[in-house]
């Protein structure tokens, strides 16, 4: 039987099975492509009608293709170069991803990076077929264990399919749970760069028009990072098998009661730190993107300074937004509210330096339906008396330039995932935020998870924007991630991504999300306490209206 495929506003008529990749041509430009709508392999066959939109490094939906495709190169190299080492993938700064050696007294080094570039330009000029494979879960196994992939077969015991895909290069054989390119010939673009005690790769992002962005140091977020792997290891939590096997071993009140008390830790840090320098400190600017758990977080401290003697007082900076028509706009022309100018900057620079100096303020309130200011609470504060402002833009200078930096304390908060499938699999810190969002979105505003994925992107271009250039200038980056959350929102999460329809242009993200999901195990969210950060996102937090 006879079908039509569509491709570049053309359509031919196909008398017998043909893959994309015949249709799209030799172009190693595109990644993968939309077979109605749905993301497919350059080898996927069509053998009915079919409307084929090529996918670049300059599409959102090709970037997680190319990244694992490119993980994979990696890992064939370093195979090759040094079979003897353990190596571990986990994203890092300058949105790059980080390589390390597990094998113990191993560590890279400068020469470990010409080899290694050495090999993958060889292995990219073979133009090497990717061929996937599909097994039973035993033979998949096996396979890894005889590939000395250890992690790898402990997770197959969650995967919730009878079958378990496998790719092979040569004789190398590998899996990165993603769709891959056809052919080694496709992974050109990628710049590798010795970072102690590792090495970090970089490769091209959409949100920068497909280009490798230029290498920027975060020592800030470095070292968070590192915190947090450090932590995640030692309790056994960076990885999906290592937080399933503690809920199983000690149950979920042990388990979330371990998690909380390392957000606990940190309030205890942190209150320790604005105590000591309590007779400078006036303003507590807490920032971070979107779905970090800023407001249980500014709530939490708050009371975690009242046990400290201090009485802080929370100002919202939403209330000095400027009217809609004075806000400017985005590159659709829409009001772009998360651009800082759609804040009155003067007002709030002002109303900040006179409540510190003792005078009395009226402060505005923004009445959302309204869709402009008006008259709010007024204040007068003593001068022991420290301010809390919460809000994407609270550590943006711009906003406190009239405050000296010695009485300033500024807190960066955001989910620091270190959490990895297995070795050569990380999980994304940014697929982590977008799931507590949707899922908030849904309880909150009754928003679908479709409404929510369609905001993302701008959302996204914000932060870029104007929150993470911010995080470097921090006293102090509060890590709001818990290593059960996944556990505990995969319930609320997977019906609202399992019903989104295939045709839907959002369906790849439900995809990829539900890809991570399934391997995590249940948690009974009874036993969340109502003050934690995850209540904010699957609710029941005390600190809701």
């Amino acid at each position: 039987m006879s079908f039509n495929v569509t491709f570049n506003k053309e359509t031919k008529t196909y008398d017998k099975p043909i893959t994309v990749l015949e249709v799209v041509g030799n172009d190693k430009d595109i990644i993968c492509a939309y077979v109605n709508r749905r993301v497919r392999e350059l080898t996927y066959v069509l053998d009915k009608d079919s409307e084929v939109v090529p996918l670049t490094c300059k599409d959102r939906d090709a970037k997680p293709s190319y990244e694992a495709s490119l993980r994979f190169l990696v890992a064939m190299a370093m195979h090759n170069i040094r079979p003897d080492l353990e190596i571990r993938f986990s994203y890092n700064i300058s949105r790059s991803i980080f390589m390390q050696i597990l094998t113990p007294n191993m560590h890279s080094n400068m020469q470990m990076v010409r080899d290694l570039e050495e090999e993958m330009k060889k292995i990219v000029a073979a133009d090497l077929p990717l061929v996937r494979n599909i097994v039973n879960k035993e033979e998949a196994a096996k396979i890894f264990a005889k590939e000395g992939f250890e992690d790898k077969v402990k997770i197959l015991q969650y995967r919730p399919e009878k079958t378990a895909h496998i790719y092979t290069c040569g004789n190398y054989k590998n899996y990165m749970y993603n769709r891959m390119v056809p052919s080694t010939g496709y992974i050109t673009k990628w710049n590798l760069k010795f970072y102690h005690p590792g090495i970090i790769i970089q490769y091209p992002r959409p949100e920068v028009g497909g280009v490798i962005p230029p290498f920027e140091d975060a020592p800030t977020f470095g070292k968070t990072l590192k915190t947090a792997h450090q932590w995640a290891k030692s309790t056994g939590c960076d990885t999906i098998y290592g937080i399933n096997k503690r809920i199983e071993t000690d149950g979920p009140i042990d388990f979330i009661t371990l998690c909380e008390q390392k957000h606990n830790r940190q309030l205890c840090e942190l209150g320790q730190m604005i105590e000591e320098d309590k007779e400078n400190i006036r303003l507590i600017c807490i920032a971070g993107p979107s779905s970090s758990g800023k407001t249980t977080f500014a709530n939490r401290l708050r009371i975690e300074l009242l046990s400290r003697g201090l009485n802080p007082i929370r100002i919202s900076m939403d209330d000095y937004y400027l009217p809609r028509d004075q806000a400017p706009k985005d590159e659709d022309g829409n009001p772009d509210l998360e651009d800082v100018n759609a804040l009155d900057i003067k007002l709030f620079n002002e109303n900040m330096a006179d409540l510190i100096a003792g005078e009395t303020v009226q402060l505005p309130k923004f009445d959302f339906k309204l869709g402009h200011r008006v008259p709010g609470r007024t204040l007068t504060i003593p001068n022991d008396q420290p301010i809390i402002i919460e809000g994407i833009h609270a550590l943006n200078e711009k906003m406190t330039s009239s405050i000296p930096s010695h009485q300033k304390f500024k807190i960066f908060i955001a989910p620091q995932a270190q959490v990895n499938i297995d070795d050569h699999n990380p999980l994304s810190l940014t697929d982590l935020r977008l799931l507590r969002r949707i899922i908030r979105d849904y309880r909150t505003r009754n928003a679908s998870a479709v409404d929510t994925m369609s905001m993302w992107a701008s959302v996204r271009r914000g932060e870029f924007k104007s929150i993470y250039n911010t995080q470097e200038g921090a006293n102090y980056v509060y890590n709001s991630f818990s290593a059960f959350e996944l556990c505990a929102e995969k319930k609320y999460a997977m019906p609202l991504l399992e019903s989104i329809d295939t045709e839907n242009e959002y369906f790849p993200v439900a995809e990829r999300l539900i890809r991570m999901l399934k391997f995590f195990d249940d948690l009974p969210d009874e036993w969340v306490p109502c003050n934690s950060i995850i209540r904010e996102f699957i609710g029941g937090s005390c600190y809701e209206d």
